[in-house]
């Protein structure tokens, strides 16, 4: 079976919706900034898998009315903001149903918080 490419998922997320596809960009682009030093892209189970420093920290998944970006270890993370959705045993998510969500929602702020949570799990 071969493995889609970011590029490739990219444009199908744009077909299921701009917003999405904007909100989905908004995020990669948080995560070129430090302290990720160049992460690493996977699409897997959907939708985009980041890792930095080793570890997966966390992953973009589009769909109708919202994206979700995802936290492997968001139980970890003491959410300081409390906007972290899930009860599970391990993971968190925050919803994002538009651009200003990104502010609104403080996601710069996690994104480095998850790679910690993250990195403490290894």
């Amino acid at each position: 079976m071969a493995t889609r490419s970011v590029p490739a998922l990219l444009e199908d997320i744009r077909f299921l919706g701009e917003t999405q596809y904007a909100i989905v960009q908004a995020v990669r682009a948080l995560l070129l900034q430090p302290p990720f030093e160049a992460p690493t892209e996977e699409v897997k189970y959907g939708g985009i898998l980041f890792a930095a420093q080793g570890v997966s920290f966390c992953g973009v998944f589009a769909y109708q009315a919202h994206v979700s970006v995802e936290f492997g270890q968001g139980a970890r993370i003491s959410d300081p903001f409390g906007h972290l959705e899930g009860a599970g045993k391990g993971r968190r998510h925050l919803k994002l149903r538009s651009i200003d969500d990104l502010a609104h929602k403080q996601l710069a702020q996690y994104l480095p918080l998850a790679l910690e949570a993250a990195r403490a799990n290894t």
